[in-house]
């Protein structure tokens, strides 16, 4: 293994077959790690690893990536709590989403992830109420912009996002789980109506839905920026849970070709391969898209990609005026 593979293969190796890490050099060990550190992997890298006679400078590394991500899964539960305590007097309910989610439903996705924004699913008539109750509770706006205070709630799939002035947390508050200008409208009323109670009043998505969900963020809306983490999320759930009914599910929230992405480019990063298709490959390598220092290569690929997101997201129209509105409006211009 030496130091050969220098993009996102390596970590993708190394995460499906961690033995094949005793194989490296200090230059690979370098690259593996830069590579886990760039994709917010490092933490799920050393939960991997856990074990293995890695060189020492690797195993203080990696302990010190266990430890912190034990502390970000403490910080996270707890402002699900704060936020299920200012919600609770709604009476509505409050779903948790991504990597919070996982940890608090004690999900193999779950171990050493890095966790960021809280991000919570909500009813969308019930949006006034809950944006009230998080301000009254020490929650403030982020964006105070009044272009993208009104672009958030006329066209996006979520609240402005807000951040706790306290606590320095931020919390993204969703009513579905794609854009309202996307040309896929999932079923958010349904995702709520089959969420899964989980300790404290908390609730999560069902196992079905979460694949949707992280289906939906990859390839109906996002750039795939922190694809390796969200396919590790696929490849992890699929492993506890397995596939049944998720065909159906799939294409009860119009996601059918979305979620058949992402269990086959999560077999061909983690597991055993699968047969894939033309454009799939596109996607691979737009995925492992890193050299060895874990910087961001293969530029071309990288625009094609976030202008396709862009595309996916909104109407050409909307999308003309939009990126002339935030050109106009960007520093650089003035």
């Amino acid at each position: 293994m030496g130091g050969a593979v220098k993009d996102g293969w390596l970590l993708a190796r190394a995460l499906r077959t961690p033995g094949n890490t005793l194989a490296l050099d200090a230059g690979g060990w370098t690259a593996l790690i830069a590579m886990a550190r760039a994709e917010q992997m490092i933490g799920t890298l050393a939960y991997r690893l856990e074990g293995l006679a890695v060189p020492y400078s690797v195993a203080r590394l990696l302990a010190d990536a266990r430890a912190s991500a034990a502390q970000g899964r403490i910080a996270a539960l707890w402002e699900a709590e704060a936020a299920r305590r200012a919600l609770a007097p709604l009476g509505v309910p409050m779903v948790l989403l991504k990597g919070t989610a996982f940890v608090a439903a004690d999900l193999q996705a779950g171990q050493g992830r890095s966790i960021g924004d809280l991000d919570i699913l909500v009813p969308r008539d019930s949006l006034d109420a809950v944006e009230a109750a998080l301000l009254g509770a020490g929650w403030e706006w982020v964006k105070p912009d009044p272009y993208d205070d009104d672009y958030y709630r006329r066209w996006m799939h979520e609240l402005p996002p807000l951040i706790h002035r306290e606590r320095d947390r931020m919390i993204d508050v969703h009513h579905t789980i794609l854009p309202l200008t996307a040309r896929i409208t999932p079923d958010a009323a349904g995702l709520l109506a089959a969420s899964v109670a989980v300790e404290n009043g908390l609730r999560v998505l069902a196992p079905n839905d979460m694949l949707v969900h992280a289906a939906a963020h990859l390839f109906a809306d996002g750039d795939l920026a922190g694809g390796m983490r969200n396919l590790w999320d696929v490849h992890c759930l699929v492993a506890e849970f397995g596939t049944r009914h998720l065909d159906e599910r799939a294409a009860h929230h119009g996601l059918s070709r979305e979620i058949a992405r992402a269990v086959r480019l999560a077999s061909a990063l983690y597991g055993d391969g699968a047969a894939l298709t033309p454009a799939d490959h596109a996607y691979l390598r737009r995925l492992t898209a890193r050299d060895g220092w874990g910087r961001a290569t293969r530029p071309v690929t990288r625009l094609g990609f976030y202008v396709r997101s862009h595309w996916l997201r909104m109407p050409p129209a909307m999308l003309a005026r939009h990126l002339w509105t935030k050109w106009r409006k960007s520093p650089a211009k003035s």
